[in-house]
């Protein structure tokens, strides 16, 4: 199987993902059960919900649509145009340790190994179980040839060339010790921080809204922290945000709201609240879900000194007009195929194992 048969593999994929989501007329693919599979895909996706509540349907939704528009011929063909393939006679197996923070967040790996001609090796998340492997069964079902190029296990990892491995920074440790022979990717935590100059839209503000909502907060690109200029008036962001108060309709992040605002207040800790998010004054990233750090900075200047000391704690930032690795408000949940995870390029690592 050649790298061409691998991107019209994967793009086939992504029109099955597309006409999953799509009420009008479907792609014709060459499937003779396309509709039974969407069908149990459905029955999937429920199943998923219900073993992990954080997965609501419109996450999911949001998941599916996001790699249905990344699966294209096209963006497959501009990611790997920047790399040089050579075919190999025998392909290296990838262990894959995938979190489950986030719908399908294993995917990207997951595709990177494939579409290099290696074979994947995936151990994946008790919260995330169940829809990568159907669409594992989709893709064979394309491409029969994958076949022998996927699985999936639950026991000890073994008989593996290289490591791709995502966890916490106590996990990351235990990995860098396990799988110090091995080629390896090991990747900690991480958040995405937002830098308000004070002179943002309404529009712009409501966006962020998406950045920090989306997943309920729970995701490397997720924006945890404000940084925000001194005498900042909160207003404009409070009422921008207002758009997403429903999100405290869901049972599980009204917990968290309740408990998190709960032990603030307990704490004498200062603190700004719209009945749904938090806002809190503290220097490190990682807040808990429900709710947003930020600190003031003095200069812009400053600023980017200060977060260029920090980058390996930072997935990205959002901003306008600040940093030329920006990530325009909104769109910190919509990572293209070369946007990697800790700023590591999988693919020059797996051409290289």
């Amino acid at each position: 199987m050649d790298l061409n048969q691998r991107i019209t593999a994967f793009s086939k994929l992504g029109l099955f993902l597309t006409d999953f989501l799509s009420t009008e007329d479907k792609n014709e693919l060459a499937l003779a059960n396309t509709e039974r599979l969407q069908l149990e895909f459905s029955e999937v996706l429920v199943a998923a919900e219900r073993k992990n509540a954080w997965f609501t349907p419109a996450n999911l939704k949001l998941a599916l649509t996001g790699w249905a528009e990344s699966l294209s011929v096209d963006n497959l063909n501009n990611w790997i145009s920047a790399y040089s393939f050579s075919e190999r006679s025998l392909s290296k197996k990838v262990a894959v340790i995938m979190a489950g923070n986030l719908p399908m967040v294993g995917f990207h790996d997951f595709l990177s190994v494939l579409i290099s001609g290696h074979s994947v090796l995936a151990k994946l998340s008790s919260d995330d179980k169940l829809i990568l492997p159907f669409l594992a069964k989709v893709l064979i079902e394309i491409e029969p040839q994958f076949e022998t190029k996927i699985e999936f296990t639950e026991s000890k990892l073994t008989n593996f060339d290289a490591v791709i491995a995502t966890g916490s920074n106590n996990t990351a440790r235990y990995f860098e010790y396990y799988f110090k022979n091995k080629p390896h990717i090991i990747r900690k935590n991480r958040n995405a921080v937002a830098v308000l100059q004070g002179t943002e839209t309404t529009n712009q503000l409501e966006k962020l809204g998406d950045d920090i909502f989306r997943y309920f907060g729970m995701g490397c690109r997720s924006v945890s922290k404000l940084f925000v200029p001194r005498d900042y008036n909160f207003d404009a962001f409070y009422q921008a945000m207002f758009t997403y108060k429903d999100i405290v309709n869901h049972h599980k992040y009204a917990n968290n709201y309740d408990y998190n605002k709960a032990v603030y207040l307990m704490s004498l800790f200062p603190i700004l609240d719209n009945g749904f998010l938090v806002l809190k004054e503290e220097e490190t990233f990682s807040s808990p879900i429900s709710v947003v750090f930020y600190e003031h900075y003095e200069n812009i200047d400053s600023l980017q000194k200060q977060l260029k000391e920090k980058e390996e704690e930072i997935q990205c930032i959002v901003a306008s007009g600040f940093d030329q690795k920006e990530v325009n408000f909104g769109q910190s949940q919509k990572p293209k195929l070369n946007d990697y995870a800790d700023g590591v390029d999988t693919i020059a690592f797996l051409l290289k194992i």
